[in-house]
């Protein structure tokens, strides 16, 4: 595959998963909305990750922040703070330890407000795709 059909890979896989949060938040799975949220921001920065490296090959780390700091695109302080927030909903969808306490704290008017930080991300980091 080309570089640029890695990208639209990564690109096209986010997509799809960005159906699955909608899904998963109309069906009050807001926990599960959550963590695929992450996976569509996880997939966009690995594709900046690829455009912006010589390797189509990104780690293999679900951590936001060490993504964003291997690419070109700045970020300003909030959005890098929010990435780091998002982080904790990979491992709290992954890990019954965690699993327990994020059930308890978000619902609906929570996950909304994280949902659109991520909309709002999501089409910063499209944008400054090919």
């Amino acid at each position: 595959m080309t570089k640029q059909e890695h990208i639209a890979w990564w690109k096209l896989t986010a997509a799809k998963d960005w159906e699955a949060v909608d899904s998963l938040f109309k069906g009050k799975n807001y926990v599960q909305a959550l963590f695929w949220a992450h996976l569509v921001l996880e997939k966009l920065l690995k594709a900046h990750w690829i455009k912006d490296n010589i390797s189509d090959n990104p780690p293999k780390t679900h951590n936001l922040i060490i993504l964003i700091e291997q690419i070109r695109l700045e970020l300003d302080e909030p959005a890098k703070r929010f990435l780091e927030k998002m982080n904790d909903f990979q491992l709290e969808g992954r890990y019954p330890e965690y699993i327990n306490n994020i059930y308890k704290i978000y619902r609906k008017k929570q996950t909304a407000i994280i949902l659109e930080k991520v909309k709002e991300l999501r089409s910063c980091l499209l944008e400054n795709l090919p």
